[in-house]
């Protein structure tokens, strides 16, 4: 009988050791914009060149005035140039780019305003922007308005050990 008993203790099936780990991960994410607006203000520039000329500001030869500011916008003052060798050959040039005025103001958005390089983004409206994940990871989303988003996702990890 006591080998009857050990051998059936030989035969019978031995339990494993095991880990096992399930995970669910849900997330959704949901976003609305907000109004921004950029502007760029560019300055003024004024140059000049010559050759066989003479420039007056209308006071002194060979003066080129100083112009004046106002409002932060360059004004050159008047120039005038005269050949020096009348029949001689001779070239003249100028150039002026005017600033944009300074601002009194902030911009409102989507207006235009007193810049040259401007991008004005309305904000975002949500709408019926709306997301859901059952616990049956059943994941609904619903589009907002101009401006927004919505993510879902949905992980499931099974470790065995």
């Amino acid at each position: 009988m006591k080998r009857l008993l050990f051998l059936l203790f030989l035969l019978a099936p031995t339990s494993a050791q095991a880990d096992i780990h399930h995970a669910i991960t849900t997330s959704t994410q949901l976003s609305v914009n907000a109004a921004a607006t950029q502007a760029q203000r560019i300055g003024s520039s004024f140059s000049s060149s010559g050759l066989n000329v003479d420039t007056t500001d209308g006071t002194t030869n060979g003066t080129v005035s100083a112009g004046t500011i106002t409002s932060g916008v360059y004004s050159p003052g008047t120039i005038a140039a005269t050949q020096d060798n009348p029949g001689a050959a001779y070239s003249y040039s100028t150039s002026y780019t005017q600033a944009d005025a300074l601002a009194t103001s902030a911009p409102a958005v989507g207006a235009v305003g007193n810049f040259s390089n401007i991008t004005s983004t309305a904000a975002g409206v949500a709408g019926s922007l709306a997301a859901t994940i059952t616990s049956q990871g059943v994941m609904t989303i619903t589009a907002g308005g101009a401006g927004t988003s919505a993510i879902g996702s949905m992980e499931s990890a099974l470790t065995i050990k």
